[in-house]
């Protein structure tokens, strides 16, 4: 890691010195990688930090290309701009730059934060405390405009399937895709998602626990954030739909 992101975390974190640990994850594609920072002589035992890098030569036009730049400066602005608040524990940024073809974010480590727990298989209480997160994260941002954000969240809408849709060979599925999309645009209630909420992105908290209000069920900073505006299941409005 160059000294000058090194120093940037020392800055933001106020220790004294850092040792580089283990690779989390690496990101798409081999554009970067989320690493754990251990520190001494500060207030925190360690940090997150993810760590993009733009692959030298890569096609500025390329459909795929654009939209992974897209994401991180989205991701970069959520956790600058929005906070999920108490109900719905997110890590918290301390610092996030760019670099020339270079990002870095500095985040809370939500291991040391005491949800060091990661599941493969949840129980009936397990995944109601993942729903109450999603519950409280859908309404704390019921009808809040996506400033900075996505327009739409999530993978799966029609405007990020051209290729897939061009392929389909069944005219008549073909032509119901558009209008299931403007069905769905045309909704009463939006908010903001969280774009890939699956259980691998849950932090759970160890045996201890985790005292506080809001301390029950952050969402893991491991791919991240995807936000962006999308539909408000109707359960949770209480509703059959929306």
């Amino acid at each position: 890691m160059k000294q000058e992101y090194q120093d940037l975390i020392l800055e933001v974190t106020g220790a004294d010195s850092l040792v580089i640990g283990d690779t989390i994850q690496t990101l798409w594609s081999g554009y970067g990688a989320i690493v754990r920072v251990h520190l001494q002589g500060g207030a925190r035992p360690s940090v997150v930090v993810k760590h993009v890098v733009f692959p030298r030569g890569s096609a500025h036009t390329d459909r795929s290309h654009l939209r992974k730049v897209r994401s991180y400066q989205v991701e970069t602005h959520w956790y600058q701009n929005y906070s999920p608040g108490d109900g719905c524990r997110a890590p918290v940024c301390l610092a996030a730059r760019a670099f020339g073809d270079e990002q870095l974010m500095v985040l809370e480590d939500l291991d040391a934060a005491g949800f060091d727990q990661r599941k493969t298989a949840v129980d009936d209480a397990e995944i109601r405390a993942c729903l109450r997160w999603l519950a409280c994260f859908h309404a704390r941002f019921l009808g809040v405009a996506p400033e900075g954000l996505w327009p739409v969240g999530t993978y799966w809408h029609l405007e990020t399937r051209p290729d897939e849709l061009e392929a389909m060979a069944d005219r008549e599925l073909k032509s119901a895709p558009g209008k299931i999309d403007r069905r769905l645009s045309g909704c009463r209630f939006k908010t903001i998602v969280h774009g890939d909420a699956k259980l691998a992105n849950f932090c759970f908290p160890g045996r201890r626990g985790v005292g506080g209000r809001g301390g029950g069920l952050p969402v893991r900073g491991r791919r991240l954030w995807h936000e962006g505006r999308g539909l408000l299941p109707g359960e949770l409005l209480g509703r059959e739909g929306v």
